[in-house]
């Protein structure tokens, strides 16, 4: 993996949180474009992540418990499967 894989993960998941945000605003505030803008940001997000992820050496790379823990705050699966990996 080189480098350039790590903010791209990095990047994901915020783009994931970002869509996540979006999406509850819609829900709140019954916004569908909201709805809709958050749904499409997060899938993209998670195709992103998975691109990045394939590339990962989880032995070498990731942030462990920080990134599990944030994944459990935020909903995140990928993220918190990546974290716990990543940690062994």
């Amino acid at each position: 993996m080189t480098s350039n894989n790590q903010p791209g993960l990095i990047s994901s998941h915020a783009e994931y949180v970002r869509g996540a945000t979006e999406q509850t605003i819609g829900n709140i505030s019954s916004s569908e474009a909201w709805e809709a803008s958050g749904a499409q940001d997060k899938e993209q997000a998670v195709h992103a992540m998975r691109g990045a992820s394939e590339q990962r050496d989880h032995a070498k790379q990731g942030f462990g418990k920080l990134e599990e823990t944030a994944g459990k705050v935020v909903g995140c699966e990928g993220m918190q499967k990546e974290g716990a990996e990543s940690k062994k």
